[in-house]
């Protein structure tokens, strides 16, 4: 995957630890650049850094360069909450410990402990502050590895690779490609896109995209048509599986023959991002909603909201149709996913496209823990318009 490929696919490692261990300076190291600024002084990098580049052998990877986490100043609980994000949306913990003088670090030592993330530990500024056997125990005493960082970039990225590729496999699996197990060899793919106000000029959306090149990468025949052409497209090409925008699939579903596999792209994009099974199970709580409920929608990316909007316009009012309730909603959009979800009835979030499968597989566990169910734009259209069972039926699930 070449330099450009898009933040949401590339493995993320969180540079996490106190001030002044070295983060910054080990980030120049690894990109072999001055990406970030390195100082003495506390509190220098004050917001997270991102520097994507390619690491052999992991392919694209984005490094997050985060601030320190006992910075004492007035910034100290926004750096903090922003270093917290940054580990929501990390693969693997890269822990950075120097042995200064102080105790190891009390914070790292407690997400080490944790265990929710892979994490590794590196001992840096070993040639100003050697590393005791005790404080090396100490690390090891969290349940994460630690390596001593050696000298030189060259010896440094001959010790890391192996390291991190070890700290991996235990809680990292490759997220499946979208056509997966959907399309038998040499099968036939239908991909229905319809051109409207929400459709960007000139070019196709992620998802869209993501699925066409994956198609490419199968050797599959893929057809694209507006949902103008259904009929036409299933009578000629008899399609092994037939994905569609989500806002078309009641007109997918009418106009397909019923032995044809069909599903949406934002579903394909839940089963890519996250966990398909819990956001399906999700939408049932559309359901089970009554008077007086709020309902987050949750945004990945930030936009300019359209008229016609399908995330604050489409599914508010296709929900209160389906259900017949007086609801509220409110939008969280970007970063931003509020720390307090009990309030909320029901979370219908983003496909995803913007952000990688471990922010929100966190995303999901965050709402999970507060009790609230969770399910995505496709999956809860496809329960609005009466067709989920036919849509969720290529992955064996039943709504």
């Amino acid at each position: 995957m070449p330099e450009t490929a898009p933040k949401a696919l590339r493995l993320t490692i969180a540079l996490v630890g106190r001030a002044n261990v070295g983060k910054s300076a080990l980030l120049n190291r690894l990109a072999g650049q001055d990406v970030a600024i390195v100082s003495p002084l506390a509190g220098t990098t004050t917001d997270v850094v991102e520097k994507a580049m390619e690491f052999p052998p992991f392919g694209p990877v984005l490094w997050l360069d985060t601030g320190g986490w006992d910075d004492p100043t007035a910034l100290g609980a926004a750096r903090r909450a922003r270093t917290e994000q940054a580990i929501a949306r990390a693969d693997l913990i890269l822990g950075v410990a120097a042995d200064d003088g102080q105790p190891p670090d009390p914070d790292l030592l407690a997400l080490a402990r944790a265990g929710r993330k892979p994490c590794l530990i590196l001992v840096t500024q070993t040639d100003r502050h050697p590393p005791r056997p005790a404080f090396l125990e100490a690390l090891r005493a969290a349940g994460a590895p630690v390596l001593a960082a050696p000298q030189g970039r060259d010896a440094l990225l001959g010790a890391l690779r192996p390291a991190l590729a070890k700290a991996l496999p235990a809680a990292f699996a490759k997220a499946p490609a979208p056509l997966d197990g959907l399309v038998p060899p040499g099968g036939v793919v239908l991909q229905i896109v319809p051109i409207d106000s929400q459709a960007p000029k000139g070019r196709l959306i992620l998802p869209q995209a993501n699925v066409l090149r994956d198609a490419l990468d199968h050797d599959f025949l893929s057809v694209v048509v507006t949902e103008k052409r259904i009929a036409e497209a299933a009578r000629r090409l008899r399609p092994d599986l037939a994905v569609c925008d989500s806002q078309v699939v009641r007109c997918m579903v009418a106009e397909l023959p019923p032995d044809v596999p069909a599903t949406t792209y934002s579903i394909l994009m839940a089963r890519l991002k996250g966990d398909l099974p819990a956001l399906a199970a999700g939408a049932a709580a559309i359901r089970r909603l009554r008077d007086g409920d709020t309902v987050l929608i949750a945004e990945a990316c930030t936009h300019h909201a359209a008229d016609e909007d399908i995330g604050r316009v489409k599914i508010p009012a296709w929900i209160r149709e389906r259900t017949g309730k007086a609801l509220a909603f409110e939008v969280a959009s970007g970063k931003d996913f509020p720390k307090d979800l009990s309030r909320y009835a029901l979370i219908v979030h983003c496909g995803g496209c913007m952000i990688n499968r471990a922010f929100m597989c966190w995303r999901i566990a965050q709402a999970q823990a507060a009790g609230v169910p969770i399910t995505n734009y496709g999956v809860a259209i496809a329960e609005t318009q009466g067709v989920l069972g036919r849509v969720l039926a290529p992955f064996g699930l039943n709504p």
